[in-house]
């Protein structure tokens, strides 16, 4: 009877909280001080700075776990913005170049310019900052709304970005160069009088091979009597996008850059591909043998929203956030069946393959038809959504501990068809195998099941090149994670391709010894 009226307490509280949040974000003067109290107590509210909290829990219990917090970090900036300075605020030329381009990582730190108030940089969770300062002389007066932030247009952020941010973030600068109009950009460069950033933006022009762009600021600038020389900002030796790349969103971009800069160590890594077996039956063989050690893995961590059914959970005394919210065995099963329908579908693609087929094309084919299969079983009975298996997610997703935020759901489409080109074009299949798990992960298309999926991705490009079918160890899952992290975040595919290739020696030496 104590626990139920203890629960009934704290279902009221989020209740009435839950009302009050914006996005997860709720300030500590909105709500009366039993609320906060309890609902701190029980593990619901998370102090971000003094007087606002983060309404949640982490499915990720691990203790400095950063999931709950990145999920919700562009949240919390900006609803502080919003109501500390209504619209007199913009982020700054970087930060908004950052928005631009769909960067996707978090920053360590956000700057804002503001038309009142004193200078002050709050200490965020997990080493974040938001640093704010009064610039009204360079406030931009025509600042625009993104992701619900007012930041600068493109045309300026450029113009204004310090010579640096090419050099620490040449991706995010040499995509903003490719998406912005020419004749936007001469606009400021003439109405500003920049001839500094005229100069440097000529020579990046002509380094990532835009010759005409760079002529054209030349000429621009020659007309109103400045006679410039091209300083190129970057500091890498060659652009990350190929001469003329047109770019119809910012994420079309930054996965045709990582899959080119990429592609060479992956091939540096891989040992060379043996080539589809002359006995296809043998291969499929093997694979039924390893099934049952073929890892059961998710990457996709969540936060528990808070929402009306898991409030009358949490009044009922059902909420316990150390165990499954549907009874543990259930949903076991329910998870190794859609696992083994899925496995299944991909055997007879993998069989398609060995007999032919394009290993790209029985993918785009066939990856929907998988998803479904892996979560079916699991809608039927009623624990997950049926709409959830219409196609791609529609709502964000986090990473457990991932410094990288997956793209909006807004540019799925774009982003999926981009890896399905880049699959098609690609002749190595340690390179479709190595890449494809990782940008499918990068883009995480699925509100579910995407680790899952992407090394069945994986495996199926292995056996397009003759390698045996790979187990991702559970004992090595953090390994794992930990190499997946590297090129999401610092671009850097070495470990996660040595940790594939050394993955893969272990099944190839199992099946030389049968």
């Amino acid at each position: 009877m104590v626990a139920r009226r203890s629960g009934q307490a704290l279902a009221e509280a989020l209740s009435r909280v839950e009302r009050l949040v914006r996005q997860g974000i709720v300030k500590s003067s909105d709500m009366q001080r039993t609320d906060r109290e309890r609902l701190q107590r029980a593990g619901w509210l998370q102090p971000i700075m003094k007087g606002w909290y983060l309404l949640g829990q982490s499915a990720d219990a691990r203790p400095g776990s950063t999931t709950l917090w990145y999920g919700h970090f562009w949240d919390f900036i900006r609803y502080y913005l919003s109501d500390r300075y209504g619209e007199a605020y913009c982020l700054s030329a970087e930060c908004s170049l950052d928005l631009h381009t769909d960067a996707t990582n978090i920053p360590r730190q956000v700057v804002a310019i503001t038309a009142n108030g004193g200078a002050n940089t709050l200490t965020l969770p997990h080493d974040t900052s938001l640093l704010v300062y009064p610039d009204l002389g360079n406030l931009p007066p025509d600042a625009v709304p993104l992701n619900g932030l007012r930041v600068m247009a493109l045309p300026p952020a450029i113009c204004r970005t310090a010579p640096r941010y090419f050099e620490t973030n040449p991706l995010n600068a040499e995509l903003a160069l490719r998406l912005v109009e020419p004749i936007e950009l001469s606009r400021v460069l003439l109405e500003g009088a920049h001839t500094r950033a005229a100069s440097r933006l000529m020579g990046a022009y002509q380094f990532i091979g835009e010759p005409e762009r760079a002529e054209r600021i030349k000429g621009d600038m020659a007309a109103l009597g400045y006679r410039l020389s091209p300083v190129n900002p970057f500091q890498s030796h060659r652009p990350l996008l190929g001469t003329g790349t047109k770019l119809s969103s910012p994420l079309v971009g930054r996965l045709q850059a990582l899959w080119i800069g990429m592609r060479e160590t992956v091939i540096e890594v891989f040992p060379k591909a043996p080539g589809l077996p002359t006995d296809a039956s043998a291969y499929m063989k093997s694979m039924e043998d390893i099934y049952q050690h073929d890892a059961y893995n998710s990457l996709s961590i969540e936060g528990y929203q808070v929402t009306p059914e898991l409030i009358e959970k949490v009044r009922l005394g059902q909420w316990n956030p150390d165990i499954s919210l549907q009874d543990q065995a259930q949903v076991a099963a329910l998870a190794a069946r859609g696992y083994y329908a899925t496995f299944q579908r991909v055997g007879n693609n993998i069989g398609a393959i060995l007999t032919g087929g394009d290993a790209a094309d029985t993918v785009r084919d066939n990856l929907q038809d998988g998803y479904r299969a892996l979560f079916s079983a699991s809608v039927q009975a009623g624990i997950l959504n049926a709409a959830d298996l219409a196609g791609y997610r529609n709502r964000p997703v986090y990473i457990r501990s991932s410094n990288h935020v997956p793209p909006p759901h807004q540019a799925l489409m774009d982003g999926m068809e981009t890896l399905f080109t880049l699959l098609k074009q690609e002749p190595e299949p340690a390179v479709r195998a190595v890449l494809g798990h990782f940008l499918f992960v990068f883009i995480h298309p699925y509100p579910d099941g995407n680790g899952r999926l992407g090394r069945f991705l994986m495996n199926i490009m292995l056996a397009s090149g003759g390698y045996p079918w790979t187990v991702i160890r559970l004992k090595h899952r953090q390994q794992y994670m930990d190499a997946l992290e590297q090129a999401s975040v610092g671009g850097n595919i070495r470990p996660f391709s040595e940790f594939v290739r050394e993955e893969m020696a272990v099944n190839w030496r199992h099946e030389e010894n049968q």
